[in-house]
């Protein structure tokens, strides 16, 4: 499947940029002895984590529906961007555990300028990944590479303030800084965190699709509004990339099944062509003439 192939290979390339710059990092923390490059190495590690399960799940939600599953496979995409957003306030934690640590011990900031050009070219390359990432979710509407984009987002922000707190320190001494700043980088990766399980969650509950979305879907029923009396039960969720549309038209006795299929057909149709990714059912109720 082509999708799923283009989907699974930037999924892999998050995995590969996670790995080096993991990689980096360690190495920039060992050298500076700087908690808040330490600190992002925690961070990049939860990144890698969910670097794999966004890869693993957009594997298998690319499955197709079976007799187990009859709507698909599609919601392992949204179980992982809450999973991923849990890992991202378990890296927080994580900092901040070791940045209040950091408070009670005085280390020097040594290797300051290797420290921060390691940061610099990781918030350049997080930024270059996290941008086709957010593109390709967007294109294929996957909220796997969605919730993995926004963890390497994260990573941009984190990784620039970390650097601008390290030349902070060089330049006024106040090695506090370094731990200050570790929590502040805590503080705003939680708020993205909350973001995106608030996201993901509303889905796994089923929640109705945008208004924008509901809104173009009551219009192309309307334009063909001239073939049926009315609609009403209009229901709509989201499973992975796959959007779910169900209601009802009214339509005379007198229409003959061949003709009123022809009338679905033709609301499918339009719908699929307008809107990516959607999966149309269409009750028929018949219509009751009170006055006969």
């Amino acid at each position: 499947m082509i999708i799923s192939d283009r989907k699974v290979k930037y999924a892999l390339l998050s995995i590969v940029s996670n790995s080096a710059l993991i990689l980096f990092k360690i190495i920039a923390g060992i050298l500076s002895g700087s908690v808040s490059i330490i600190s992002e190495a925690i961070h990049s590690s939860m990144d890698l984590a969910a670097s794999l399960v966004a890869f693993f799940s957009v594997r298998q939600s690319a499955k197709p529906a079976d007799k187990e599953h009859p709507y698909g496979h599609g919601k392992i995409e949204n179980i992982s961007g809450l999973a991923e957003g849990l890992l991202i306030f378990v890296a927080a934690a994580l900092i901040i555990i070791e940045a209040v640590k950091k408070l009670f011990e005085h280390t020097e900031i040594e290797q300051a300028t290797v420290a921060i050009a390691v940061m610099l070219a990781s918030a350049l390359i997080n930024l270059l990944v996290s941008k086709k990432l957010y593109q390709v979710a967007q294109e294929e509407e996957s909220m796997a590479l969605e919730a993995d984009a926004l963890h390497l987002k994260t990573d941009v922000y984190t990784s620039m303030g970390v650097g601008a707190g390290i030349l902070l320190i060089k330049l006024t001494g106040l090695v506090i800084l370094d731990s200050i700043v570790a929590i502040l980088v805590a503080v705003l990766i939680i708020k993205e965190a909350w973001e995106l399980c608030q996201t993901a969650f509303n889905y796994l509950l089923d929640s109705r699709l945008s208004d924008k979305e509901e809104a173009e879907i009551e219009k192309i029923i309307n334009e063909y509004s001239d073939q049926f009396r009315d609609y009403h039960k209009l229901k709509t969720r989201k499973s992975g990339n796959i959007k779910h549309i169900d209601f009802h038209i009214t339509i005379d006795r007198n229409v003959t099944v061949e003709d009123a299929h022809r009338i679905i057909g033709c609301l499918k149709k339009a719908m699929s062509d307008k809107i990516k990714n959607t999966r149309v059912n269409v009750h028929i109720d018949p219509y009751h003439d009170e006055e006969n």
